[in-house]
Order: C-alpha cells, then sequence, then structure tokens
C-alpha cells in the first residue's frame, strides 16, 4: 500500500467531486472514507486505475450520505427530536408501511432490507453494515426484493417478527449517530406495543428505552465517543431507565423470553450498577448465554467474549475471543482491550490502530486512534 499515492491523489479527487457538484466538506468526508476503504482493500487487490477507484468510491459515498441527510431532514418534519414516555397514538401510516414491506412473498432477510431502505431512510451501504455483508451483495438483495413485489399486491402484511427486525435495526443506526433516527424507533415501537400485546414487544421497547436513557453521556463536548465504563451515570435519564425496567419485568413475568428481552436485560443490568466497578458481570454473561442460544449470532458471542473479560478476568475474554472468527466487525477493537486489560500495552496499542483503519464511522475511528496514542504515550515515559 503506497500512502503516499493516496496523499497525492487527494487533492485531485477531492476537486472532481466539487466539480460534480458536491459541497466541500461533503466531498472532504466522502474522499476520506474512500481512502479508508482504498487502506482496506488495496493491499489485496489493488486497482489498474488508482485516480479512478477513489473517484467511483468518493462520489458513491456522497451520493449515500445526501440521501441519508435528505431522508434525516424528511423524518425532522414528522417527529420531536426525543421520544416522550407514556402511551403512543394511534398507530399512523408509517407503522402500517413497515408491515405491508414486511410482505409474505419475501423472505424475512429481504423483507428486512426492503424495508430499511424504502422506509426507514437508511442507505444501502449502512443496512450491509448492520447485516455483516458487502455494500454490493445487499444492493443486489434489496433489488431482488423490489423486483419480486413489484407485481403483487400490498393487501397482506406481513410478521411482527421482521417488523421488529426493522424497527432494531432503524434504532441501532440512529443510535449510533443520528438521534433522530432512533426516537422515530421508539415512537413507532411504542405505536406497536400499543396494539399487539407480546413479549417480544415490550421487550425490543425496553431495550431501546434503556439504551436511548444513556445517550446524552455517550459524547463528550466535543463530540467523541465516551465508553460506559467511563460515562457521567449522572446523565443518564432515570424516567426512561424506570419505564424501560417495569416494561421488561413484565414481559419477563410472561415466560416467554426472546432476543430482545434477553437484551433488554444485559442492558437494565447495566442501568442498575451505580458505578461501572459494581456492575454485576457474572449475571451478564449469563444472559449473554441465553442470548447465544437464542440467536447463535457471533456478534452476541463477541459481546459475551468482552463480558467474560470483566467477569473472570482478561484472559478468558481472550480465550473466548480465539473460537471467533477474527473477520468479524469490532473483534479487532475488543483483542485490543482485553490485551490492555492484561498488561500488553504493545499489542494492544498495535491492535487499536489497526482496528481504527477499518471502524465502521468516523466518531468510532477517532475513539480507537486516540486510544492506539494514549497507549503508545505511556510507553514511551
Amino acid at each position: 500500500m503506497n500512502e503516499v499515492l493516496l496523499r497525492s491523489l487527494t487533492p485531485s479527487v477531492l476537486g472532481v467531486l466539487v466539480r460534480r457538484g458536491a459541497d466541500f466538506a461533503a466531498a472532504e468526508d466522502a474522499v476520506q472514507d474512500a481512502l479508508v476503504e482504498a487502506l482496506r482493500v488495496w493491499p489485496a487487490d489493488p486497482p489498474r486505475d488508482a485516480k479512478g477507484w477513489l473517484i467511483t468510491v468518493a462520489w458513491r459515498r456522497f451520493l449515500d450520505a445526501t440521501r441519508a441527510d435528505a431522508a434525516r431532514r424528511r423524518r425532522e418534519d414528522l417527529v420531536d427530536e426525543e421520544p416522550t414516555p407514556g402511551p403512543a397514538p394511534a398507530a399512523d401510516d408509517t407503522l402500517q408501511l413497515y408491515f405491508l414491506c414486511a410482505h409474505p412473498s419475501l423472505t424475512p432477510s429481504s423483507a428486512v432490507a426492503l424495508t430499511l431502505r424504502a422506509v426507514g431512510g437508511l442507505t444501502t451501504r449502512q443496512i450491509a453494515q448492520a447485516y455483516l455483508v458487502p455494500e454490493a451483495t445487499m444492493a443486489q438483495r434489496i433489488s431482488r426484493a423490489k423486483r419480486t413485489v413489484s407485481g403483487v399486491r400490498f393487501d397482506r402484511p406481513g410478521d411482527v417478527a421482521t417488523v421488529l427486525r426493522v424497527l432494531y435495526l432503524v434504532f441501532n443506526e440512529g443510535y449510533s449517530g443520528a438521534v433522530d433516527v432512533a426516537a422515530e424507533a421508539i415512537r413507532l415501537t411504542r405505536q406497536l406495543a400499543a396494539v399487539i400485546d407480546h413479549p417480544e414487544v415490550a421487550g425490543l421497547l425496553a431495550l431501546m428505552l434503556l439504551h436511548h436513557a444513556r445517550r446524552a453521556a455517550r459524547t463528550a463536548s466535543d463530540g467523541s465517543l465516551v465508553p460506559l465504563a467511563e460515562q457521567d451515570r449522572a446523565r443518564w435519564d432515570t424516567a426512561l431507565i424506570a419505564e424501560g425496567v417495569e416494561i421488561l419485568q413484565a414481559a419477563l413475568a410472561r415466560d416467554r423470553l426472546g432476543e430482545y428481552q434477553a437484551q433488554a436485560a444485559v442492558a437494565a443490568l447495566h442501568a442498575d450498577a451505580p458505578t461501572a466497578a459494581e456492575t454485576d458481570w457474572v449475571q451478564i454473561v449469563e444472559w449473554y448465554d441465553e442470548l447465544a442460544r437464542l440467536t447463535d449470532s457471533p456478534v452476541v458471542r463477541l459481546n459475551r467474549a468482552v463480558a467474560v473479560g470483566e467477569a473472570d478476568g482478561p484472559r478468558a475474554g481472550l480465550k473466548a475471543l480465539a473460537e471467533l472468527d477474527a473477520s468479524l466487525p469490532r473483534h479487532t477493537a475488543v483483542a485490543a482491550y482485553l490485551h490492555e486489560r492484561d498488561g500488553d500495552l504493545a499489542t494492544a496499542a498495535r491492535l487499536y490502530a489497526e482496528a481504527a483503519r477499518t471502524a465502521p464511522n468516523l466518531p468510532e475511528r477517532d475513539h480507537l486512534t486516540r486510544q492506539a496514542a494514549r497507549l503508545n504515550a505511556r510507553q514511551d515515559d
């Protein structure tokens, strides 16, 4: 990888995007995304035309960001920035659209992808990241879903499980940055809970409320990420936490456990701890065991490795991590954290830097870069 070449091409690629109509700030962001993608892809598959490759990828990133921003502005016209506690009004057309897009003629994965793109306002790239698949694969999946439903009547709504999955992914995307998207997901889940008596609907609502309660503490004044252990818990929204816990307890009492209830139980244990040091990690590991049984998800097993590292020590966490695919997103970041806790600062710094290069968004990339710099500085002292 010739990083000098990348730096030399940056001004000309930026100029092309500006001439095509991109404003300078948006063009800069798109070019930076393209450079990160080049660092990831080129070592194994170098392009014949480096400049042309960068222009193509940067322009696609700009278009994705523009579409996402337009969708965000449309949603802001429809919803308040913050979700309010209490009963929701009668369901509106948006929730009905979620059900119609989850059409029985589609597979669940295709229905979720189509709904996220057509109704949720997420870009193809964002959806691909949520599903841990290449962007091109997700684009094909969405195109096939559109062709499948193009000739059918939307008079048979889909199932609740598919709609819950869509709402969960929309909330996760919003929780990573766009607050209005997360608030919209909460609003729609409230509506769904008001018309459907199902423990997993309640579980998802509880999960959203418990996570959203920490939103104000997740970023510092400069916009940088604040890890859970370092958050000012006085800034957590206690009203949302109390509501989420109450909803979760009622759902668990019905003894029909599902993945959203289990995830909400993990979030409730974090919310219940007065300090990070008092977190009941043993119970959290037990809930992740339940989640792994319910979902067999590699992401769940990755989170479980972190919890094991807290409950039983970093070497136990690293042992659990070694059983997972190293290409799993955030695997390297977790390895860095566990190595740091084990006292291996050199390895941790190297892994933090490596994780930063493949981070899914700019705040996370900056956070990991700072972690690497912090550990390198400690070694130099």
